[in-house]
């Protein structure tokens, strides 16, 4: 019986440069000679991926929001900060060709300022709306930095969550699109792993993915999205060696539309010369997470309120 941690990681470049990481632990045990130390369930944060997209989201300054010049570029700087948080690549810069757009305008009612939130798409037509929290008239007025980062947190959410309706509404309505049929997948040959991991790992996840629904083809052409799994090992105190197994999801493209990682610290001979169950438990985990990535790809799933982050052009 052995004790280990499993970690898997959601980092989030998602819309943005920006990376956070959400971990979830959990308690292992292995039966018999051989350890399985990334054998178990995490939990449905822990698997929670990465989905970095192509397409950024412009905010525009606000030129009719009942704000000064001064004050509405500094609304679309927290506007743009406070979508980042929410994963989205939202940049107050000027507009570029195949950008979507964040307009704001602002309304007067009953002694109150709302702000109305209009996303448009790269051809600069209106997808959908959504209104920010009333905000007092003086305070608008007023425009202190902290009354407009605070509305730009605030309306965040419903912008994501705007989003978010807009891709499955889109994803929805094309009978071709991944929401109406299986993804087809090419899961790559793993790479970094001694022993026959790099052999027993590649094995095992396309084994395991295809279980889960995916399509796993044997060659690249035609897939819609690519799997490529990257191992690294070091020495740690102990004498145990750590080990980072790494699952990148790209589209067709090379953009990387997802990752799951996977770290654990292990006796050495875990792993030489043959990974065994412990390559098949490491699939078995990390497909789950490939599998979701895929799905909320595909405007099937959507962790957290989060958008789909691949917006169409």
């Amino acid at each position: 019986m052995m004790l280990a941690k499993t970690k898997l990681a959601r980092f989030l470049p998602v819309w943005a440069g920006s990376r956070l990481a959400m971990f979830a632990a959990a308690l292992l045990s292995a039966c018999g000679d051989l350890p399985q130390p990334f054998k178990g369930a995490p939990g449905a944060e822990a698997k929670r991926l990465a989905e970095p997209p192509p397409a950024r989201l412009a905010v525009i300054t606000p030129s009719n929001a009942l704000l000064t010049d001064a004050a509405s570029r500094e609304f679309a700087a927290s506007l743009a900060a406070g979508l980042q948080d929410m994963e989205v690549p939202a940049v107050p810069e000027k507009l570029r060709p195949g950008d979507w757009q964040l307009v704001t305008t602002a309304e007067q009612r009953n002694g109150a300022v709302v702000p109305i939130y209009t996303v448009l798409n790269s051809q600069s037509k209106p997808e959908g709306k959504a209104e920010g929290k009333p905000v007092p008239l003086a305070a608008w007025a007023e425009a202190k930095p902290a009354t407009l980062q605070q509305e730009a947190v605030a309306a965040a959410p419903e912008i994501t969550n705007l989003l978010t309706s807009i891709q499955s509404a889109r994803q929805r309505a094309d009978p071709n699109s991944l929401y109406n049929r299986a993804a087809r997948v090419f899961v790559a040959d793993v790479t970094g792993a001694p022993g026959d991991g790099n052999a027993a790992l590649t094995r095992y996840m396309r084994e395991k993915l295809s279980q889960l629904g995916p399509v796993v083809q044997n060659t690249e052409a035609g897939a819609d999205f690519i799997v490529r799994g990257q191992v690294r090992t070091v020495p740690v105190p102990g004498g145990l060696v750590r080990v980072e197994i790494q699952w990148f999801l790209y589209d067709p493209k090379g953009d990387q539309r997802g990752d799951v990682i996977q770290l654990n610290e292990v006796p050495p001979y875990t792993l030489n010369p043959y990974w065994g169950d412990v390559a098949l438990a490491v699939a078995q985990e990390a497909a789950g997470g490939v599998r979701d990535a895929i799905l909320t790809q595909s405007g099937r799933r959507h962790p957290r309120s989060q958008m789909d982050t691949n917006l169409s052009h």
